[in-house]
C-alpha cells in the first residue's frame, strides 16, 4: 500500500543516498518527556517521530516550563510526514502547535490509536487554546482529516522514485492499547544502499494486563529506543499483586480510601483490570471461609473483610471515554484478557466500578469520603498530581493517616507526585496553590505496574534481533537510566564480539 501524500508535501531529491541520513534529536537530554526525532531521509524529506509536552521541570535549566512546551526547536518546512507511536500526551502533546505553525501532512498511526487520537487532542486543545464548542469541532474535523489509520505488520510506501523507496511498519509495543514501534525501510535504488531504522516508541512491560507483550524485530541498522526504566528491573506481576492487596487490606481494616493517581490511558485500564481480578478472587476466597466456618459453627458470623462491597470509583471524564474505546476494541486484547470476557466477566466494566462524570458530582464524592468512613479506591488524573482531580482528594487525606496514595507511575522530577513520594516518607509536606499539605497519609510506590519495559525487557528487544543494530540512540530517560542502560548494551555486545556505537543524544 502506497500512503497518498499531497505533492505540495513530499519532494524527491537524493544527494548522496545514506549520505542524507540522519536521525536528530529534540527535548531535553536530561528528562523523559517533551522528546521529537525528526528523520532526514533525503535532502527534501523528513519524518517526524514523536511530537510531545515537556512535564512539569522537565524543560530548560531555568524551569521555563510555559516557552519550552510549546517552542518547536526545528523547521517544519521539509516534514511530510509524522508519525504517532502512541496517544500519551508525552508523545503527541504537541500536535496543536505543529498544526499551527503550518504542518500540512498526515499523521500516522495504528487502527487504534486512530480512534483514541482525537479524545486526546480534544483534551489537549481545550486546555492549550480554547474551550468553545466550535473550535473545538472545527480542529477536530481538521484532525481526523489528516489521521491515517495502519494495520499492524503490513509496509506502506510513502515515497516511492527512481532516487528513493521509503516504507514502514508498525510493529505492537504492548505499552498502550495503539502503541506501535516504528520500522523505516530506506532503498536507494541509484546506488543499491539500504537501512532499516526502528523507533522503539515506548515499550510495554512483559507481564502487563490487557495486552500482548512487545516481540523483537527480525534486524536493524539503527535503533533509537527509550530509557525510562533503563536502569532498574520491576517488581513481577505475583509480588507486586500481593502488595495491592496488602494495601487494599489497609483501607478495608482503617476505614481510608487509597488514592492512585493514574494517567488516563494505560495505566487506569491496567489497574482495573487487576482490580477486578483481585476482588472477584477475594471474594470467592472470603465466601468460601463464610460457608466453612457456617457448617462448622452453625454460626454464619465473621470477621471477614467485606470485598465484595469495595468500591472502584474512576472520577475522571477523559479516562471513562478511553475505558469505552477499550472495550469497544477488546479483539486487541491478548488471550488471558479474552479469555475472562468468554467466561462472563468484564475486567473494565464490573459491579464495584463507579464513574464520576460531573464536577459537582467530583465535589461530592471528595467530601463524602473525606467525612465518613467508608472504605474506597479512588482512580483519578492527572498521573504526576500536578492538577485533575486527584489534587482535591490529596489535599483532603494528604493529612490523615487512614488513607493511602498509592504510586503507579512515574513521576517526573519538579511534580508534586515526585515531592509526595521524596518526602512523604520523612513526614514532610507538598504545596499546592501556595498551601502547605502535611503528608501523614501512607505513601507507596509500585514500579511493577508500569507500563514501561525495565532494563530487561528493553535489552531483550536487542538481544532478541536475528539481525541487531550497530548503532543504538538513547532516549526518553533520565541521564542515570540512559548510562547504565547504554553500559549493559555495550556488555551485550561485547559478550557477543560484537561492534556497537551507543549515542546517548545531548
Amino acid at each position: 500500500m502506497t500512503i497518498a501524500v499531497s505533492s505540495e508535501c513530499i519532494q524527491h531529491k537524493v544527494v548522496n543516498g545514506l549520505a542524507m541520513v540522519q536521525v536528530t534529536h529534540h527535548g531535553r537530554a536530561a528528562g523523559v518527556t517533551g522528546s521529537w526525532h525528526p528523520l532526514q531521509v533525503d535532502a527534501e524529506n523528513n519524518l517526524l517521530f514523536d511530537c510531545a509536552l515537556f512535564e512539569s521541570l522537565e524543560t530548560s535549566p531555568e524551569g521555563n516550563i510555559d516557552a519550552e512546551r510549546l517552542a518547536i526547536a526545528f523547521a517544519l518546512a521539509r516534514v511530510n510526514v509524522h508519525v504517532a507511536n502512541h496517544l500519551q500526551v508525552d508523545h503527541v502533546g504537541r500536535i496543536p502547535y505543529l498544526l499551527v505553525v503550518g504542518f500540512k501532512g498526515p499523521t500516522l498511526c495504528s487502527e487504534p490509536s486512530a480512534k483514541l487520537l482525537p479524545i486526546v487532542l480534544e483534551d489537549a486543545f481545550k486546555l492549550g487554546f480554547s474551550r468553545d464548542q466550535k473550535q473545538v469541532e472545527r480542529y477536530l474535523k481538521l484532525i481526523e482529516q489528516r489521521i491515517v489509520a495502519l494495520p499492524y505488520k503490513q509496509w506502506f510506501t510513502l515515497i516511492d522514485t527512481p532516487q528513493l523507496n521509503a516504507r514502514i511498519r508498525l510493529q505492537r509495543a504492548g505499552h498502550i492499547l495503539g502503541s506501535a514501534y516504528v520500522e523505516v525501510d530506506l532503498h536507494y535504488p541509484e546506488t543499491g544502499e539500504k537501512k532499516r531504522i526502528i523507533f522503539s516508541g515506548d515499550l510495554g512491560a512483559p507481564h502487563a494486563p490487557i495486552l500482548p507483550a512487545p516481540k523483537a524485530p527480525y534486524k536493524a541498522d539503527i535503533l533509537v529506543i527509550e530509557s525510562t526504566y533503563g536502569d532498574r528491573l520491576h517488581e513481577d506481576r505475583r509480588s507486586r499483586r500481593a502488595r495491592l492487596e496488602k494495601v487494599l487490606e489497609h483501607a478495608l481494616r482503617n476505614q481510608g480510601t487509597v488514592l492512585i493517581p493514574a494517567f488516563s490511558i494505560g495505566r487506569t485500564q491496567e489497574l482495573l483490570y487487576e482490580l477486578e481480578d483481585i476482588i472477584h478472587r477475594r471474594a470467592l476466597k472470603e465466601a468460601g471461609k463464610l460457608k466453612a466456618a457456617a457448617a462448622k459453627t452453625r454460626s454464619s458470623k465473621m470477621t471477614a473483610l467485606d470485598w465484595t462491597n469495595l468500591p472502584i470509583i474512576l472520577d475522571s471524564p477523559l479516562a471513562s471515554r478511553f475505558t469505552a474505546v477499550y472495550r469497544e476494541l477488546d479483539h486487541f486484547w491478548d488471550a488471558e484478557a479474552r479469555a475472562r470476557l468468554a467466561k462472563g466477566r468484564n475486567p473494565l466494566a464490573f459491579r464495584n466500578l463507579l464513574t464520576v462524570d460531573s464536577h459537582q458530582a467530583h465535589l461530592a464524592m471528595v467530601n463524602r469520603l473525606a467525612q465518613t468512613t467508608q472504605p474506597a479506591i479512588v482512580i483519578a488524573g492527572n498521573g504526576m498530581c500536578s492538577s485533575g482531580r486527584i489534587v482535591n482528594y490529596l489535599k483532603v487525606m494528604l493529612g490523615d493517616e487512614r488513607h493511602d496514595v498509592l504510586f503507579v507511575g512515574y513521576q517526573a522530577e519538579g511534580t508534586p507526585g515526585r515531592q509526595i513520594q521524596r518526602f512523604g516518607p520523612r513526614n514532610g509536606y507538598v504545596e499546592y496553590d501556595g498551601l502547605r499539605y502535611d503528608i501523614r497519609a501512607q505513601v507507596h510506590i509500585m514500579g511493577g505496574y508500569s507500563a514501561h519495559a525495565d532494563q530487561a525487557g528493553l535489552l531483550k528487544f536487542v538481544s532478541g534481533m536475528r539481525n541487531k543494530p550497530g548503532e543504538i540512540r538513547i532516549v526518553h530517560g533520565e541521564p542515570d537510566a540512559k548510562r547504565e542502560l547504554a553500559r549493559m548494551y555495550r556488555a551485550l555486545y561485547a559478550q557477543a564480539g560484537c561492534p556497537l556505537n551507543v549515542v546517548v543524544p545531548g
